[in-house]
């Protein structure tokens, strides 16, 4: 069987508008003013949580950035863990697609650079927890996308061959995740990135989860197909 791995922000769901209140919660906490906004700031979230603490200690003119992001980012997490869904939504059509690619008798899983707890939080949240045969996520294991491991841990997790897998995701991490594993990549246009997205050549672009059935089909043949990629 072909597998099919998601990354999770940015892919899955839009999650920039909890991550960018948390930022600024931690933020609050460390006694500064909001540096992020709702929109504005969906690109930089999707790259992570020290990603959002460097652009606001940036905006701040503060002296000493890294010690900000390191003092900012388990208030960051604390806060996320506790309103990880408030603004949080799945795509069109993510739910819908993963359903069509298991029923079609493809193997499906997440991997993701958010902490897996705080993955399977929002997954089950989300009503998508039982969905997936596998998650892994920053802390699943000692390395992270774009390692490769990660993505073959999430493969074999869910009864896969690394040798019969595709990425789907949203930003350079996941293409060079999946140029690392040697796996085709499938980046999404509906992110903040748009069309943009193309600039990292991968292999095919989802402009709408109504595709993705068909993009696999593509990729690893059909589900009882023996041919590899």
């Amino acid at each position: 069987m072909g597998t099919v791995v998601f990354d999770l922000d940015g892919t899955l769901a839009d999650t920039s508008g909890d991550l960018i209140a948390a930022t600024n919660t931690a933020l609050d906490v460390l006694g500064h003013a909001p540096q992020l906004e709702r929109g504005r700031d969906a690109a930089t979230a999707f790259r992570g949580g020290r990603a959002m603490l460097r652009l606001a200690a940036d905006r701040l003119g503060h002296d000493a950035p890294e010690v900000l992001v390191e003092a900012g980012f388990p208030l960051l997490l604390e806060a996320y863990g506790n309103a990880i869904d408030v603004h949080t939504q799945l795509y069109p059509g993510a739910a819908d697609s993963v359903t069509a690619l298991v029923d079609s008798g493809y193997r499906v899983a997440v991997c993701t650079n958010k902490p897996e707890g705080l993955a399977r939080t929002l997954l089950d949240r989300l009503g998508m927890g039982a969905a997936f045969g596998a998650l892994v996520g920053a802390d699943t294991l000692p390395v992270r996308k774009p390692d490769p491991a990660p993505f073959r841990a999430a493969v074999t997790g869910a009864g896969g061959d690394p040798a019969r897998s595709l990425l789907v995701g949203d930003t350079q991490t996941d293409r060079a995740t999946a140029a690392a594993a040697g796996v085709p990549c499938v980046l999404v246009t509906f992110g903040p990135d748009g069309h943009g997205v193309a600039a990292l050549k991968p292999d095919a672009l989802l402009d709408h989860f109504d595709a993705l059935p068909s993009l696999a089909a593509r990729f690893l043949g059909a589900p009882g197909d023996a041919r590899t990629v």
